[in-house]
């Protein structure tokens, strides 16, 4: 069973967005495996709480700018 696990910025993709790359990262894998790993595939995208990660040393905080706007 294909498996893969996103992890993203709290509240930096809407829900359409996050069922796209769903969409999209099940058919590329599909294009690896076959039209049989489609029922089998798993896309986990989970969100990670400002502060809750960092790069460099620095605890990262989104920008207001790049949190998406629900729709």
């Amino acid at each position: 069973m294909p498996f893969v696990n996103i992890k993203t910025p709290e509240g930096a993709l809407s829900r359409t967005q996050k069922e796209e790359i769903v969409h999209r990262t099940t058919d590329m894998l599909v294009e690896y495996f076959s039209e049989a790993a489609r029922p089998h595939t798993m896309v986990l995208i989970e969100e990670v709480k400002d502060g809750g990660y960092g790069r460099a040393d620095e605890i990262f905080i989104i920008p207001q700018d790049y949190r998406a706007n629900e729709e």
